[in-house]
């Protein structure tokens, strides 16, 4: 009877009418279902961190680390000798083939966060996808130093609402940059040192490369900061208030 009415003579809207609401129910459906995990939830309003919130002279360096495991003794060396902390943001792949510098750079007190397991563009990953990015990177590493990774910085600073959400979710911050050295072109040392030493403000996060321009470029940058009074602290140090 129903489809009499809409498809006969009698119906007043005409069969047109009603093809063009069947395709679009159709539609519908077939967009929910391929929407799969990828159906966003109401917006929870996070938002990424670009700097600290102390109001104190301070810095945090970080380090995003995919390759370049050569330089990393050496800019531990650095920091060592300079008493700076930093924050190093590795990969999951990177970290299972590196358990010794990651040991390392926990041994030596700084702060190591997540930076994605295969260093894969957020905003192309399914929700699902990203969330075993994070969670299996936070898993390689609490394996080899017995800690959580608490941040996440995105590869190729990548990010849309969808991802921060869903980094959101998994309890995590998700951590830009102040000021970027753009130390992956491997620019000349001076280079480098001119960036941070003209751009550099208080609570800034500075962001950094393991390269061999970075490790030449590294004693200047903190020579200059600890003579201009700034102290070199880890990403969650710089983003509690008060800190």
């Amino acid at each position: 009877m129903f489809i009499k009415f809409c498809w006969g003579d009698r119906n007043p809207l005409g069969w047109k009418f009603y093809l063009s609401l069947t395709l679009i129910i159709i539609s519908g459906i077939l967009v929910w279902f391929n929407l799969e995990d990828e159906i966003i939830t109401t917006s929870t309003g996070s938002q990424p961190i670009y700097q600290g919130r102390t109001g104190q002279k301070v810095v945090a360096l970080t380090f995003n680390v995919d390759w370049g495991e050569e330089y990393l003794p050496a800019i531990l060396q650095i920091l060592k000798e300079n008493q700076a902390q930093a924050t190093f943001m590795v990969t999951g792949r990177w970290a299972k083939l590196h358990p010794d510098l990651i040991s390392s750079i926990v041994t030596e007190g700084h702060e190591i966060g997540n930076h994605g397991y295969y260093h894969s563009h957020p905003n192309q990953l399914g929700r699902s996808e990203l969330e075993e990015e994070i969670r299996r990177t936070e898993v390689v590493v609490e394996e080899i130093c017995g800690q959580k990774t608490r941040l996440f910085a995105p590869p190729y600073g990548e990010f849309n609402q969808r991802v921060l959400d869903t980094v959101e979710s998994l309890g995590y911050p998700l951590i830009m940059w102040s000021l970027d050295t753009v130390d992956w072109r491997k620019p000349q040392p001076s280079t480098i040192v001119n960036r941070v030493n003209i751009g550099v403000k208080s609570d800034h996060i500075v962001l950094m490369h393991p390269t061999n321009p970075t490790v030449q470029a590294l004693p200047d940058i903190l020579k200059f900061l600890k003579d201009e009074g700034y102290r070199m602290v880890t990403v969650s140090d710089i983003i509690l208030e008060g800190g």
